[in-house]
């Protein structure tokens, strides 16, 4: 059996390679000539995989994507084949809350609000939405997700219109990138939408570029509006709207749920489906993977406040870093080898942080994800 996987899904290696042959590639330049040989065909999110990818394989049994958004994956197609599809839902979500959270504690130092004043609208609660309200209630942070689809399908979250949560201080989007039924994300924020927000609010984007209009964006920064914008996800990947980027305050290339975690998840939860189409137990898991972090071990000496919260998050990821890699190395390496050579990023929770006698009347850091002594 012949598994075919993006180069850049960690531990595709360690996972797969007691199951069949692996033959790696690189995500945009997969060729139908290319697939033509795969039994198994395992891809993330920059791989299209659809009738003109396929139409040459005849023995395909399986296809997976270590991503949790499908956009790129024709199922209908697949599905007319009866050849078996996985995705990764909730792989990345931890690592996108965390992204965003990074890009609040640095917000708030730079223009010193209180974060713990400021109301955050969550468009879209599913797996990301769900971790970044966690760790806003963990914060005392009020929140209020907006999910149509989930309010219809009996979800007993509270939940409020799309109109006021674009009312909030800071506005973070996290739905999937979907162009037909009710409710289509699709320049979900469009000019007119885009026109009604304030110069004092924040705009956040982790997870598809098409969910905004950028060019409308564009022009309205470039007439003067104030809003601040964290843009992870751009549209047209990888050749984006590069004006835009002057306008942000905090730019990256699609890396807000490319954590090691989050992204070695993605793999073994496609390990785990692929078992399961083979019908053989699974052997491994992650832990037996993951190396120990940098700094593991940190001890919090006085009372949990913004001071130790904007410390403890950027000792562990500090957003300005993928920033900075982004506006110096962008025009010369390209977008998709900004993604291809990420340097490594750990979670909170590869982080074991102890609460000395005069803190441990406050367990923030635990409830956002920092491992428990043991």
């Amino acid at each position: 059996m012949k598994i075919y996987y993006d180069e850049n899904m960690p531990f595709a290696r360690e996972f797969f390679s007691g199951l069949g042959e692996l033959v790696p590639f690189a995500g945009r330049e997969l060729s139908q000539e290319t697939a033509a040989e795969a039994d198994v065909l395992l891809v993330r999110s920059i791989t299209r995989v659809n009738q003109a990818l396929l139409q040459s394989n005849k023995q395909i049994q399986f296809v997976g994507t270590a991503t949790i958004g499908v956009d790129h994956i024709d199922q209908a197609y697949l599905n007319s084949r009866n050849i078996s599809f996985s995705a990764a839902p909730g792989c990345n979500a931890v690592s996108v809350a965390e992204y965003v959270l990074s890009a609040l504690v640095v917000l708030a130092e730079r223009y010193l609000l209180d974060l713990s004043g400021l109301t955050v609208g969550i468009v879209g609660a599913g797996n990301t939405g769900t971790r970044l309200s966690e760790k806003l209630k963990a914060l005392g942070i009020r929140y209020y997700l907006c999910d149509p689809l989930l309010a219809e399908q009996g979800d007993e979250r509270e939940f409020v219109s799309l109109e006021r949560v674009l009312s909030c201080d800071v506005i973070s989007l996290h739905v999937p990138l979907t162009t037909a039924g009710q409710y289509p994300s699709y320049h979900l924020l469009n000019r007119e939408r885009l026109t009604r927000l304030t110069d004092k609010q924040i705009l956040i984007n982790a997870c598809r570029g098409e969910v905004v209009d950028n060019q409308a964006l564009l022009e309205l920064k470039q007439a003067g509006h104030g809003l601040k914008l964290v843009w992870d996800v751009w549209e047209n990947e990888p050749d984006i709207l590069m004006p835009l980027i002057d306008h942000t305050e905090i730019a990256t290339a699609h890396i807000a749920g490319y954590s090691l975690e989050g992204k070695a998840r993605g793999t073994e939860m496609l390990y785990l489906a692929l078992c399961k189409q083979l019908k053989i137990k699974p052997k491994l898991t992650l832990s037996q993977f993951l190396p120990p972090a940098s700094i593991t071990h940190v001890e919090i000496k006085q009372h949990f406040d913004e001071i130790i919260l904007n410390q403890l998050v950027k000792m562990v990821y500090d957003v300005r870093r993928d920033d900075g890699i982004f506006r110096q190395q962008l025009s010369c390496q390209g977008f998709d080898m900004l993604r291809k050579n990420y340097p490594v990023r750990r979670e909170f929770s590869a982080v074991t942080v102890a609460l000395a006698e005069q803190a441990s009347n406050n367990d923030v850091p635990h409830q956002l994800g920092f491992n428990f002594p043991r």
